[in-house]
């Protein structure tokens, strides 16, 4: 289906919408110094007459006759005596300009005692920093004014400082990461703890800004964002960060939020993804929510780990090609990703060398998401198979060409079990979860620009797509809905995103026949999509099965006994499943069924799309071949 454009409003109109905002803005401020006394009077006749009403309500009735007596004769006589009513409007105005005028309490000039003594104590702290012997007239000193070297100041209502300029002398080394480190750390704990500061160092001006970040909203719940195809939202960040917002829903309210959003395809320069925390940062939370947002354009392969069953709501959904969470199941499904990625890279060269457009099934994005892939390395080595991680190394060198994108998440503890690959072909990287400036310096490949604080709530970190700026990130709540700690609210929400669950192709053929079908072996039984196999269950045997072999599919089941049923209707089936379930032949570049395991088998299914059943003239083309044998 095409996608319908834009409004040019809301696709290059933003500009001018600013633009108008600003005139708006300035147009209102104008008016307000234009008609200040004008608002004053009104208000102040406003609050006479208030009080006017107030007096005659408190007045008794008994004396409310003598009160009107008394009014109008006032009245009269400022008619009757000359100048009488200019005067009386004159007064009146006055009283009114009194009355209405800002009664709100000066703000005071200038900081408190309390907050003079928190910057005398900052500036004494930064002396040994931004001071030298060597200099003649120095901006710090000990007992120095501090005055001189905070020129723009804001406290918030707890009495800390909440937006402070420094200046700092020419000489300071402000263009090494590590001098500027010590002094961001000093401000952190001088300025109190527990805030996330952002740091804004002018190097032309020899001047540092340092302002308190909000935090990030925690209530953005799972919902569908308003992205286009290969957009995927990883969470949301600070307005200064990034130019763009996106409608969210909060319950009945709605409100734009700026997001962080990773672009993915063949034009992508960060092609995979890579997030690192500690146990309960969000890390799972982030690869389902990765999952839902795949899921629209895509299928999705998951390979777990940890073995907690985190994505159990996952299995047996459409597009969702299996979900592994043992070893035997892990090793089939990554080798049949880079099978299937080489085919994909086949495929397409082969049309771009006809002068063909590539073909439909290599356009379709394939997501590969691992959550822990290093919990299978052990296993691995002590039962003699592969390391999983081998397989990886395919997919993310030719991902990007193929429309097969990687997402690994693991923890911080386990980086050292990581392959060369993953590390060096994830070049989008989050980190979630407390963690020092050291190791998310390692991770990101850059410092963050704020200083890291201890006490974080779930999905919290930092996020850096290549060589972009770091991030601040929250991740919207996307909880396992079969968890029975998760809320009502964010359980609905997840499950009004789960695609529904689609039925295996053998279960639908045994349906629409209503015969048994016999099988060859125990080979010929697959599990459905997404079920999950033991560790140790899954059998290896048909990857070994040469070309050209006779496979058990390839052999016609014996003949029933005979039943009350004509011959026609009761031979009929049971061809007609063999013959649809039989692949074409394999060439060397085609993965094939023989191939694939037998545990890959519902992907193979699923991206080949094979026929199940056949026209009723094609049935019985087939049923009288086969009694005329």
């Amino acid at each position: 289906m095409a996608r319908r454009p834009l409004p040019r409003i809301l696709s290059t109109g933003s500009a001018q919408i600013a633009r108008s905002r600003e005139l708006a803005r300035t147009a209102a401020d104008s008016a307000t110094d234009v008609l200040h006394p004008l608002i004053t009077m009104t208000r102040g006749l406003r609050r006479l007459a208030s009080a006017g009403r107030r007096r005659w309500a408190e007045t008794p009735r008994d004396r409310r006759g003598p009160l009107l007596f008394l009014a109008a004769s006032v009245i009269l006589v400022v008619v009757l005596v000359p100048y009488g009513p200019l005067l009386a409007v004159v007064t009146l105005m006055a009283a009114a300009a009194w009355q209405g005028r800002d009664r709100t309490p000066p703000a005071p000039d200038g900081p408190d005692e309390s907050q003079i003594q928190r910057l005398q104590v900052l500036y004494e702290a930064l002396v040994p920093h931004f001071s030298t012997a060597e200099d003649p007239s120095p901006l710090y000193a000990h007992g120095g004014d501090w005055e001189t070297v905070f020129p723009t100041l804001e406290f918030d209502d707890s009495g800390r400082v909440a937006h402070l300029v420094i200046r700092y002398p020419a000489y300071f080394p402000d263009g090494q990461a590590a001098s500027r480190a010590r002094i961001e750390q000093l401000l952190a704990a001088k300025s109190g703890r527990g805030r996330e500061y952002l740091f804004d160092w002018d190097e032309e001006g020899n001047e540092l800004t340092v302002s308190v970040l909000s935090p990030l909203p925690t209530d953005i719940a799972a919902q569908r964002f308003v992205t286009a195809p290969g957009e995927t939202v990883l969470g949301f960040t600070d307005p200064c960060r990034v130019q763009r917002t996106l409608p969210l829903a909060f319950g009945a309210d709605r409100r734009d939020v700026p997001p962080v959003v990773w672009r993915t395809g063949i034009r992508s320069t960060e092609p995979h993804l890579l997030a690192v925390g500690q146990p309960g940062s969000g890390t799972s939370t982030l690869l389902r929510s990765i999952a839902l947002q795949a899921l629209q354009h895509g299928d999705v392969l998951i390979v777990e780990g940890g073995g907690t069953g985190e994505y159990a709501c996952l299995a047996g959904r459409e597009g969702v090609l299996g979900v592994e969470i043992g070893l035997d199941g892990a090793l089939d499904a990554l080798e049949w990703a880079a099978g299937e990625t080489e085919r994909r890279l086949v495929a397409a060269n082969r049309a771009r060398q006809a002068g063909e457009p590539a073909p439909e099934d290599t356009k379709r994005p394939l997501w590969i998401l691992l959550d822990r892939p290093t919990a299978f390395t052990h296993l691995a080595q002590s039962d003699g198979h592969k390391d999983p991680q081998s397989f990886l190394q395919v997919p993310l060198r030719h991902g990007r060409a193929a429309a097969v994108t990687v997402v690994v998440a693991e923890q911080f503890d386990a980086l050292d079990s990581l392959s060369d690959a993953v590390c060096q072909h994830t070049r989008a990287r989050v980190t979630l979860g407390p963690a020092s400036a050291e190791q998310l310096t390692a991770v990101l490949g850059a410092p963050p620009h704020t200083t890291p604080v201890d006490d974080l709530p779930p999905g919290r970190g930092y996020a850096r797509l290549g060589s972009a700026p770091v991030h601040r990130l929250q991740v919207p709540a996307t909880p396992d809905p079969y968890d029975d700690a998760t809320s009502d609210a964010h359980r609905q929400a997840v499950l009004d995103l789960l695609p529904p669950r689609s039925t295996p192709a053998d279960a639908a053929t045994a349906a629409d026949t209503e015969t048994p079908v016999e099988t060859a072996g125990p080979a010929d039984t697959a599990p459905p999509i997404g079920t999950e196999t033991a560790p140790g269950t899954g059998t290896r045997a048909d990857a070994e099965i040469p070309d050209g072999a006779e496979t058990p599919a390839d052999v016609e089941a014996p003949a029933a006994p005979a039943a009350p049923v004509a011959p026609i209707e009761s031979a009929a089936p049971k061809i007609i499943v063999t013959k649809a379930a039989t692949p074409p032949a394999a060439t060397p570049q085609t993965v094939t069924p023989q191939t694939v395991t037998s545990r890959t088998t519902v992907p193979e299914t699923a991206l080949l799309k094979r026929p199940v059943l056949e026209t009723a003239a094609a049935e019985g083309a087939v049923a009288e071949a086969a009694v005329a044998e």
